[in-house]
C-alpha cells in the first residue's frame, strides 16, 4: 500500500531512485531525466518528481482529521501528488496505464524535453505512437483540467463529463510532450494549493477523489478512440481582446500597475490565493513570486 507521506520526504534523486526499484522490469530509465513505465493500456499518465522548494520535508504537519497536510519547508504537493497518484493509479487499474516520471519541470521541463528527444531519436518503445491520449496529474485544486493548446473538442467534452472542469494553465510537461506524440491530453487536478509557497497544503480527500476520476478513465480506453493533438491558433481578434484590461475581471483593489503581472499570476494561481498573500505581504509578493518562480517559463 502507497503511503502519501512516503512520497513527501525524499529529495527528487531520492525518489527517482525508489520509483527504479519499484518498477524493476518493467521500466526505460534516462538517468536523471525521466522514468517510462511500461503499461498495457493505450494511455499515458505524467508527474514530475521535483518540486520548488529548497529543503527537503522533514516536519509534516496534519490538521485533526488528517486530511489537509502542510510542512514548514514546504509539502511539495506539486508534484509529489501526482507521483502517489500515478503509483496508486497504476496499483489500481485492471489494466495497467503507461507511466512517465519526469525531472526537473519547475525548471523548465527538462525531463519532458529529454523523453521528446529520445522520441525523436526512436529510442522508445513504439506503442506509445499508439496512445489514445495522455493525462498529467499537475494541477492545484480539485477538479480542473488544463488542455493547454490542444484544442480537441472531443476530447475535452470527454473529460469534463467525468466532473472536471475547463481551466487556462501556462506550462506543464505535456505542453511539450503532447505535441511530440501527435495525442491530445489534459492536466488535472490533484489536491494540492498554494503551490510554490511554504503555505502549500494538500487535500487528501480531493487527491484521493482525482485518483478514483483516473481509474474510472482508464477502464474506459479500451473503447475510447485515439483523441489527436490538434493546435490551438488564436485569431488575430482574440488576440486583442485577451490584450484588453477588461477581458479579465480583477479585484478592484488591483491597481493599474499591477494588472499585467496579476493576469500572468492567474495562470498559476487562483484569485482568493492570490488575494490571501496580498492581505498577509502586500502588494510587493506578486512581483516576488513573478521572480521566484514563473519569470523563468516566460525565459525560456
Amino acid at each position: 500500500m502507497n503511503v502519501l507521506e512516503d512520497f513527501l520526504r525524499p529529495t527528487q534523486k531520492q525518489l527517482f531512485k525508489r520509483l527504479c526499484k519499484k518498477f524493476k522490469g518493467k521500466t526505460l530509465i534516462s538517468k536523471g531525466n525521466f522514468i517510462l513505465v511500461q503499461g498495457q493500456a493505450s494511455v499515458m499518465l505524467v508527474a514530475h518528481l521535483d518540486t520548488v522548494h529548497e529543503q527537503p520535508v522533514r516536519d509534516i504537519c496534519l490538521s485533526a482529521d488528517k486530511n489537509i497536510l502542510m510542512s514548514p519547508q514546504g509539502i511539495g504537493g506539486d508534484d509529489r501528488c501526482g507521483v502517489f497518484a500515478l503509483c496508486n493509479i497504476f496499483q489500481s487499474a485492471q489494466v495497467k496505464p503507461w507511466l512517465l516520471f519526469t525531472c526537473d519541470e519547475e525548471v523548465g521541463g527538462i525531463g519532458a524535453k529529454a523523453f521528446c528527444l529520445a522520441h525523436q531519436q526512436l529510442q522508445l518503445p513504439k506503442e506509445l505512437d499508439n496512445l489514445n491520449f495522455l493525462i498529467e496529474l499537475d494541477r492545484k485544486g480539485k477538479n480542473d483540467a488544463v488542455f493547454y493548446r490542444c484544442a480537441n473538442p472531443d476530447f475535452e467534452a470527454y473529460i469534463t463529463s467525468k466532473g472536471f472542469k475547463t481551466a487556462q494553465g501556462s506550462f506543464s510537461d505535456i505542453s511539450v510532450i503532447a505535441p511530440e506524440l501527435e495525442v491530445a491530453a489534459v492536466n488535472l487536478s490533484c489536491g494540492y494549493y498554494h503551490a510554490h509557497t511554504l503555505h502549500e497544503y494538500i487535500n487528501r480527500a480531493e487527491l484521493d477523489d482525482t485518483i478514483c476520476k483516473v481509474v474510472d478513465i482508464i477502464s474506459d480506453v479500451s473503447h475510447l478512440p485515439r483523441f489527436e493533438y490538434v493546435e490551438y491558433i488564436q485569431s488575430v481578434e482574440q488576440t486583442k481582446l485577451v490584450s484588453r484590461d477588461e477581458s479579465v475581471s480583477l479585484p478592484r483593489s488591483v491597481s493599474a500597475s499591477l494588472r499585467d503581472i496579476y493576469k500572468i499570476l492567474l495562470d498559476f494561481y487562483s484569485v482568493n490565493e492570490l488575494e490571501s498573500f496580498r492581505a498577509e505581504y502586500g502588494d510587493q509578493i506578486l512581483w516576488q513570486i513573478y521572480n521566484d518562480e514563473i519569470d523563468y517559463f516566460y525565459r525560456c
